[in-house]
């Protein structure tokens, strides 16, 4: 559930991007073609260039560069099991928000520490930014 919110947040922020990259320079209005006495061929339909769609795991990647600082109490690095718990249950309130669902606090903590346990591949009892990425992204990163 956390990973569709993310994966959602990180479309919402991509989307104006992957909207602008559709559209070259030189597309914009095309002016009508003058009229002649002669029927015209009807113009050729232009192919529509499909936006190439964000690397989800890039996207990701680039969140949890950007708020990883916040949450890295100590500067470490790593995240511990408290440090992590804490972006997790912040992420799952958003998530709780947003779809108008609640949660006792007793599950909140108890789904985040299941979290961190599915995210600590090495089983370090911390969490790096790559394993984070990772599990962030469902395993693509």
């Amino acid at each position: 559930m956390i990973r569709t919110f993310l994966f959602s947040t990180a479309l919402v922020i991509a989307a104006p991007a992957m909207a602008q990259q559709g559209m070259a320079p030189d597309q914009g209005v095309i002016p009508a073609a003058p009229q002649s006495a002669t029927p015209a061929m009807p113009a050729a339909p232009q192919a529509a260039t499909p936006a190439a769609p964000a690397n989800a795991a890039t996207t990701v990647a680039s969140i949890v560069d950007s708020e990883f600082p916040a949450y890295d109490a100590n500067s470490d690095g790593q995240l511990d099991q408290s440090e992590f718990s804490r972006w997790m249950v912040a992420l799952k309130d958003q998530e709780m928000k947003a779809t108008g669902s609640t949660l006792p606090a007793e599950q909140v903590t108890a789904w985040a520490s299941g979290a961190f346990t599915t995210a600590d591949k090495d089983k370090s009892v911390t969490i790096s930014k790559p394993e984070l990425v990772s599990y962030l992204s469902g395993g693509a990163g």
